[in-house]
């Protein structure tokens, strides 16, 4: 989730913090073009073009305010390539938090 609105980034994690929640913040840095693409190949709602085609639109309105709005996050945030795979992405995370683990096939039978 990207929060656009940087009010409500410190509402949301100014409360987590304020409870003891150990927050991580990342964003996933992918172009524009990518994200145009990987939106024109969805389908959101199958049985109605008409509104497929809405939503469509709204999420590729909402490319220019989040990419904005990472000019405006908490310093600590960690920023992550966008081309990276998914087991790489989930690699950096974990290895970020602390938690890097290495799952084995071998031996867990």
């Amino acid at each position: 989730m990207t929060l656009v609105n940087p009010g409500y980034v410190e509402e949301i994690f100014g409360a987590l913090k304020d409870a003891g929640t150990a927050v991580h913040r990342f964003f996933l840095k992918v172009s524009e073009e990518a994200l145009v693409k990987r939106i024109d190949g969805r389908s959101f709602t199958p049985d109605n073009p008409e509104q497929d085609e809405r939503v469509r639109q709204w999420c590729k309105a909402r490319i220019e305010p989040c990419t904005t709005a990472m000019n405006t996050l908490p310093t600590d945030t960690v920023f992550l390539d966008g081309e990276l795979t998914p087991k790489e992405l989930a690699d950096e995370v974990l290895a970020r938090v602390g938690g890097l683990l290495k799952l084995s096939v071998e031996g867990t039978g």
